[in-house]
Order: structure tokens, then C-alpha cells, then sequence
């Protein structure tokens, strides 16, 4: 790959020969996307060690996968900044990958000092523990889309835009990216016990698959409502997303961890993951397609209740990933709701969590064959 600016025409995926044995501390992991992630690891044949809060959700993915049968758990919460070195020392991982946050915008007008003590000041407790840490070679830190400041332009926002947030949530992501550009400068640009810590951060647009159950997020209010029969209420159908299915930043993650150690800091910096901007959909398209997958009697409306201030429209360029790692698309928006819909409805009608996680990883995989 040389200097990691040419173009690249394969699908790639994470490559399973460098993952084999890897050993990786996952933040997050009983979350929606930290349990797709520990799952792909899993499949990977990776060393993992989770740290994170027992899931708040009930059902979740982390219990309903079996993922304490499948990795190592350790309960805990990233603002113990004590806990979570000792968690990390003891592991002796060489990646780590941090998704755990306060990931929900209405609840950090709720919570906003909870929001900024576990997105801000955890990101800086996991950055010190890998200063701890002699043997951590990559780091991913995953922010999100929304820590850019949006003015509500009509085209997709690049990694060198201007940072910010209206809410607490975006605002506090925004902060958690000025933390990793700050410690990747003044700690990890030198080399540290004859190896380097290459440090980067992952900005993806929302996701959606099976195994979301948390509360004001579209899909989990969508199946929630019609597996009771009953109309979803959307409270902002003209909002538009970049909507792309969990694998597809997951798997964005991985590569930028290899490479980190690979190529170490000619990939230490800020990336974008998302949809091409034909694939960024409203609301209102997202769910008039959700219940038509559903058949029946599914339907929707309009939820007259007033709520806080959210963007209108946000969508992100991954030019840079595309071109310089690799990582692309593989499934359209509709592709990704026929994913996901299938993945909910098969639940529903009895097959297993894990089944059906690892039955949609490795057919992720054979995609990047064809």
C-alpha cells in the first residue's frame, strides 16, 4: 500500500490472519455496537477483554449473543479512571478499541454532566490507561458524526471542518476528539519503550441491525411499536441521516486498527465513515420502507409532542477512508434495512441472537468476495 494514498478498488475486510490471537480491550462491549463488534472479534478468533456498565437495555444483544461465554467481561465504569487502568494493565492488550459513551441526544439534555463526564473525561481516563499500558500499539477512539459543528449544509461534512455541537451529546463529542488530538501530540508522537502508540478517531454517521433495543432511537422505536401492532410515532420525519448498517463502520474500526499498527502514524488521525450522500435518507423514507418490510398493517405517524432541538440534516464524507484505507460501502440503505428488518423479524419468530449475528457477519464477509 506504500505511503497509504492511493486509491484502493478491492472491498477489503478485516484480515482474519492478523487478527487471530490479537489481544484487544473493548470498551463498551454491552452495547449495541460493542456487543456487534465483540461478536466480529469472536468470529475473528481475537483475545478479548470488555469493560463497560452492565447494559441498560432489556432485551440487549450483549446477553441474548451469550457474550460472556465468548469473551472476557469485566463490569465497570470508564469515569473510574483506577478501575479501568487496573482492567487494562492486567489485560496486556496491544489495540484498543473505546466505544463506550452516553450515546443518546435527548438524554444528554437530561443528563448533560453525566454526558461530559463519561464521553470527555472517559476518553481521558482510556487515553491514560494506555499511557500505562507498555504494550497497546493502536487505538481507536469512536466519536460521531455529530461532533461537527452543523450549519445544515446541503453536502456531507470532511474531517477537517470545524468541530462543535448544539447539544450536550454532540458538544461533548466534539470535546472528546479535541482530547484525542491533543494526547495523540503531546504523548504518543514519540516512541515509548522502543514501539509506538498510534492513536486515531473514528467519526460514523448512525446505525442501525438487528439487536438495538435502547430507547429514542428510530429502529428500536419502530420495532417496539409494530411487534405490539401498533403505529411508530416519529417525532421528526424531514430529519436526514446518514443511515448505514452497523457492520459497516465496525468494519471500518478493524481495518484502521491494522493499519495503525501496520503503518502506525501514517493513519494516526481523525477519519470519517459513512454513506455516499445518494444513500443518506429522511426519516420519513427510512420508515414508510420499515413498515412496508414488515407487511401487515404496519404504520406510522406524526408524534405532535414538542422536543428538544435536533439537527436537520448531517451527513459525513468518506472520501479520505475510501481512498486511503480501503474501507467502502457494501450495502445500500435499502440493502441495510432489509438486514435489519429480517434480523428483527426472525428474532421475533424465534431464532437466536448469536445465530443470527454471526449468520449476517459471515455473510458480510462473502460480500467482499464477489
Amino acid at each position: 500500500m506504500g505511503n497509504g494514498e492511493s486509491a484502493l478498488e478491492d472491498i477489503l475486510r478485516p484480515d482474519p490472519l492478523f487478527w487471530r490471537g490479537k489481544r484487544v480491550f473493548l470498551t463498551g462491549h454491552t452495547g449495541f455496537k460493542g456487543a456487534w463488534l465483540a461478536c466480529w472479534l469472536d468470529f475473528l478468533q481475537a483475545e478479548v477483554c470488555g469493560f463497560a456498565l452492565a447494559p441498560e437495555a432489556a432485551p440487549n444483544l450483549w446477553e441474548l449473543a451469550g457474550l460472556d461465554q465468548r469473551i472476557q467481561s469485566r463490569l465497570g465504569d470508564i469515569r473510574d479512571a483506577a478501575a479501568l487502568a487496573e482492567a487494562m494493565v492486567d489485560f496486556k492488550p496491544e489495540i484498543v478499541l473505546h466505544l463506550a459513551a452516553q450515546s443518546l441526544v435527548h438524554r444528554s439534555y437530561a443528563e448533560p454532566s453525566l454526558t461530559f463526564e463519561t464521553n470527555v473525561i472517559g476518553t481521558v481516563n482510556v487515553l491514560e490507561a494506555v499511557r500505562r499500558s507498555p504494550t497497546v500499539r493502536s487505538v481507536v477512539i469512536v466519536t460521531s458524526d455529530k461532533c461537527y459543528e452543523n450549519r445544515e449544509w446541503l453536502w456531507p461534512y470532511r474531517e477537517d471542518e470545524a468541530l462543535g455541537g448544539y447539544d450536550p451529546y454532540s458538544a461533548s463529542k466534539a470535546c472528546a476528539e479535541l482530547v484525542v488530538s491533543s494526547w495523540r501530540r503531546s504523548f504518543f508522537a514519540e516512541s515509548r519503550d522502543g514501539g509506538e502508540v498510534a492513536l486515531a478517531s473514528a467519526r460514523a454517521g448512525n446505525v442501525v441491525g438487528g439487536g438495538d433495543w435502547a430507547r429514542d432511537r428510530l429502529i428500536p422505536d419502530c420495532v417496539r411499536a409494530l411487534g405490539r401492532g401498533a403505529a411508530v410515532a416519529i417525532r421528526n420525519p424531514h430529519a436526514t441521516r446518514p443511515w448505514q448498517h452497523v457492520l459497516e463502520p465496525l468494519c471500518g474500526y478493524l481495518i484502521l486498527a491494522e493499519r495503525l499498527v501496520k503503518e502506525c502514524g501514517v493513519v494516526a488521525e481523525a477519519w470519517n465513515f459513512g454513506p455516499p450522500i445518494e444513500e443518506v435518507w429522511p426519516v420519513s423514507r427510512v420508515v414508510d420502507r420499515i413498515v412496508t418490510l414488515w407487511g401487515g398493517d404496519a404504520a406510522w405517524m406524526l408524534e405532535s409532542a414538542n422536543h428538544p432541538h435536533e439537527a436537520g440534516f448531517l451527513a459525513v464524507d468518506a472520501t479520505k477512508a475510501r481512498t486511503r484505507l480501503g474501507w467502502r460501502p457494501s450495502l445500500g440503505i435499502s440493502e441495510t434495512l432489509q438486514w435489519t428488518t429480517d434480523w428483527y423479524k426472525r428474532h421475533l419468530a424465534g431464532a437466536s441472537a448469536a445465530s443470527l449475528v454471526d449468520e449476517q457477519i459471515d455473510k458480510y464477509h462473502a460480500l467482499a468476495s464477489h
